[in-house]
């Protein structure tokens, strides 16, 4: 019987049939956790040559295989690395990439730990870091020096959900010979594909939409041909591989992670075009809105919007944004997204040196889960009423 190829078909299909076929474990549909260090050759020769194709834990099991393979369908990539979260996720790129002497552009929109370990231990290896802004486009060109070899980006961008012409930075970093990195996971691939928008290397926190629901941490990194083998050695030089069980979360939740989408989708764009009614909201940061500045950008290359997004609250400050988030029922105050829970947390934008603003008010995060949007609109409007009466 010919081997099973979904890549023709719909995405919901390739979700539920990428990267394992049950007749290669005897039919059961479900690829095997593999728990895994030492591997045993079947003799000297094999084992001086390491010349099979399992050889120790760290190199990959038949289950960190079935997760690759299942994210190289859906990213089109030549290869993805599996790695223990997704801050791994960002840090295991840019070690494979950069050197002492490098110079390295990162939107200032960045997801703040990404910001963290290029201020701290990129800086300290001896690479220049340098933000700009997400709405520079084509004009990158200007910021590219001879040793710039890493253009970092992020779209949209964390927090303020900011737009990036990615191909337009992609050509303009290509041609200064520098890889381009694209941290996706607002989008997942389900919703823009970054390598066939010329990025390099496609980086998610498998731990927001792919597990969907909030009790792992995993991160996937993938590379077009002329990245992979250099992606992959890094990898495997600095050791830093996923458990098993993780991992097969990881795939289990990929299954759903079409539908799931769809419904975080279409609540978070109804709560979003609500909340521009409401008294005491002065902006909503949706890219999926008309009213985003970044709408037309979106809508060229983007097929679908996730389930977070940011609100500016019309005034006030911390003691407002607090008064909101503590009146809060269904949403939990909580650190990152992607579950089937909603949650909300106050904007930090102290560290950028670009894109600060300005902004009417404090912003507010809102993760928008599976929960029934009648409810969600209830608790919000809740939080709005306490933060204007604060």
């Amino acid at each position: 019987m010919a081997k099973r190829n979904f890549s023709d078909k719909g995405i919901h299909t390739q979700l539920a049939h990428a990267g394992n076929d049950p007749r290669d474990y005897y039919g059961f549909v479900n690829p095997p956790v593999v728990h895994a260090s030492t591997v045993l050759f079947p003799d000297a020769a094999t084992m001086a040559s390491r010349s099979q194709k399992y050889t120790y834990g760290t190199r990959g099991t038949p289950t960190t295989d079935a997760l690759a393979a299942a994210i190289d369908s859906l990213e089109g990539s030549a290869g993805t690395i599996i790695v223990p979260s997704g801050l791994a996720a960002v840090t295991v790129p840019l070690l494979a990439f950069l050197a002492t002497g490098d110079h390295v552009l990162i939107v200032d929109s960045v997801y703040a730990p990404t910001r963290h370990f290029a201020d701290t231990m990129l800086k300290r290896l001896g690479v220049e870091v340098e933000y700009y802004d997400p709405h520079v486009g084509a004009g990158i060109a200007a910021l590219m020096k001879p040793n710039t070899k890493v253009v970092f980006t992020e779209s949209p961008a964390s927090n303020t959900f900011e737009v990036q012409d990615i191909p337009a930075i992609a050509k303009a970093a290509h041609a200064g010979g520098a890889v381009v990195m694209m941290d996706n996971t607002w989008a997942t691939p389900l919703y823009f594909k970054p390598l066939d928008h010329g990025v390099d290397v496609s980086i998610h926190a498998a731990t927001k939409y792919p597990a969907g629901h909030s009790d792992v941490l995993l991160g996937t990194v993938s590379a077009n041909a002329a990245c992979w083998e250099r992606l992959h050695e890094g990898f495997l030089t600095l050791g830093a591989c996923a458990a098993p069980d993780d991992v097969y979360q990881v795939l289990r939740g990929l299954r759903t992670m079409g539908v799931r989408l769809e419904r975080h989708e279409q609540s978070a764009l109804e709560i979003a075009r609500w909340l521009e009614t409401q008294l005491g909201v002065a902006r909503v940061l949706h890219p999926g809105l008309e009213s985003h500045p970044d709408h037309s950008l979106w809508k060229r290359d983007f097929s679908g919007a996730s389930g977070i997004f940011s609100v500016v609250l019309a005034g006030g400050g911390q003691k407002q944004a607090h008064a909101f988030l503590d009146a809060l029922e269904v949403f939990g105050l909580g650190y990152s997204w992607g579950g089937y829970e909603s949650l909300a947390v106050h904007v930090y934008l102290g560290d950028r040196v670009v894109a600060k603003g300005p902004y009417e008010g404090p912003l507010i995060r809102l993760q928008i889960g599976l929960e029934n949007v009648e409810d969600i609109k209830a608790d919000i409007a809740r939080g709005l009423k306490a933060a204007s009466a604060a």
